[in-house]
């Protein structure tokens, strides 16, 4: 089935790419969780807005992409959170709380979509974050969950 993806897809492609892939990974997974759209020609004509709204959000060179990566990992972003008395979260911290606090602790604006959470943050203490800046540019941060 031909697809426009909507979102960056790992393995698959970038938003604004027509990529052709199963019926059912695209019926069961991607078009329901809004990653993609059907193929039509009339989708065809938002490809291009798809496009321009990646490339305003994207970051541009490797350069830049090493600039931010290095005010990044400079950086201790603390976090506050409930919690039961077992250090245990009443929920989980999500990308983007993670993305919110490193705004406020003086970092640069990060996507929500480009934080990485390897399993769900769900207890109290130190946790690292990787943050995909570009395709060859990953910078990791250290996040402190503390009780609020």
């Amino acid at each position: 089935m031909k697809i426009i993806l909507t979102n960056e897809v790992s393995g698959l492609g970038a938003a604004g790419d027509v990529v052709e892939v199963k019926d059912g990974y695209a019926r069961n997974y991607l078009v329901p969780r809004g990653f993609a759209i059907r193929w039509t020609k009339g989708g065809e004509k938002d490809v291009e807005q798809i496009r321009r709204a990646r490339k305003i959000r994207e970051i541009a060179t490797i350069e830049q992409a090493n600039e931010i990566k290095s005010q990044l990992e400079g950086l201790r972003v603390g976090l506050k959170v409930r919690a039961g008395e077992q250090g245990r979260l009443f929920g989980s911290v999500t990308p983007a709380d993670i993305a919110d606090a490193i705004k406020a602790s003086g970092g640069p604006d990060v996507d929500k979509r480009r934080v990485e959470v390897g399993s769900p943050i769900k207890s109290l203490g130190a946790h690292q974050v990787a943050i995909r800046l570009h395709a060859d540019v990953t910078a990791t941060v250290d996040v402190d969950v503390a009780a609020a």
